[in-house]
């Protein structure tokens, strides 16, 4: 177990995280069981966040700083917090994220993590690994945060048919993710394009990858394999995949027959089905 004595801020920003929880409350005279009180969690979870044994959450870190008066410190240091926990070849793609003005991805197999629900994304990740998979996901899902900022980015997602189809986690994850990705048809920057079975060979049969587009910076292709990413900012790369991008949205159906499609997906594999061994009560 950390000694919560000689934990040291420096050491990652969720020490430094739980350094300032520990401060802000000793300097209220509050233990960990009335600040969980005040809070509605419990004393053994922000001793754990104290002693960086456990992520805070965004719900965790707004109340401490109501209760605590740290002027939303707390908040604003979780984001940095959990995208320091995401894997370290990943990390540069979330700040690429996060700075973008406009983001155009194409997915072969799955929905983009910009756009999973909780589910799904626990889905994805438990596949091989179910090691910290509560912690891999909230972190999975901080991404997310990009889309509701005050200038959010431009998101633009192609999904092959394919994305709908595979099963993830179970046919009530699967409706609930495509229930979410209809949630967007009246969002102004967030755009859906489903590239259907019937396009045949089409300009993404290389494999999914994303386009970053910033304000005065030159725009970063970005694609990935296990366990690595491989971001670039070489003009022609970009150029030709900007180009297969034109391609794939033009192969795609238009946003409202993407939204029919994935209507008739979901109420086709994914509604409750009634028993076939059910018999009429007479």
């Amino acid at each position: 177990m950390v000694n919560i004595n000689i934990l040291d801020p420096s050491a990652s920003p969720l020490d430094y995280y739980g350094y300032e929880l520990r401060r802000y409350r000793e300097a209220a005279g509050l233990t960990q069981q009335q600040l969980g009180s005040v809070i509605n969690y419990t004393g053994s979870l922000v001793g754990q966040i104290e002693t960086a044994r456990k992520l805070p959450t965004a719900e965790f870190s707004e109340r401490v700083d109501l209760a605590l008066e740290t002027g939303g410190m707390l908040s604003r240091l979780l984001g940095l917090v959990l995208r320091s926990r995401l894997p370290v070849w990943f990390q540069q793609v979330a700040e690429l994220e996060a700075r973008a003005t406009e983001i155009c991805t194409f997915q072969t197999h799955m929905v983009h993590g910009l756009l999973q629900t909780r589910a799904y994304a626990r889905a994805v990740l438990g596949a091989m690994d179910e090691n910290n998979l509560d912690d891999r996901t909230t972190v999975r899902l901080a991404r997310q945060s990009i889309l509701e900022k005050k200038e959010p980015p431009l998101l633009w997602a192609i999904l092959s048919e394919a994305a709908l189809r595979q099963v993830m986690g179970g046919p009530e994850v699967m409706r609930d993710q495509l229930t979410h990705l209809l949630s967007f048809e009246t969002d102004p920057r967030i755009f859906v394009q489903v590239l259907p079975f019937e396009s045949g060979a089409h300009a993404g049969l290389t494999g999914s990858f994303s386009l970053f587009r910033f304000s005065s910076d030159p725009d970063i292709l970005y694609t990935e394999g296990y366990g690595m990413g491989h971001p670039t900012a070489n003009p022609e790369t970009v150029r030709d995949c900007s180009l297969r991008y034109d391609h794939l949205q033009a192969a795609a159906l238009s946003l409202k027959d993407s939204a029919e499609l994935i209507r008739r997906i979901m109420e086709e594999r994914y509604e409750e089905q009634p028993r076939t061994d059910q018999r009429p009560v007479a």
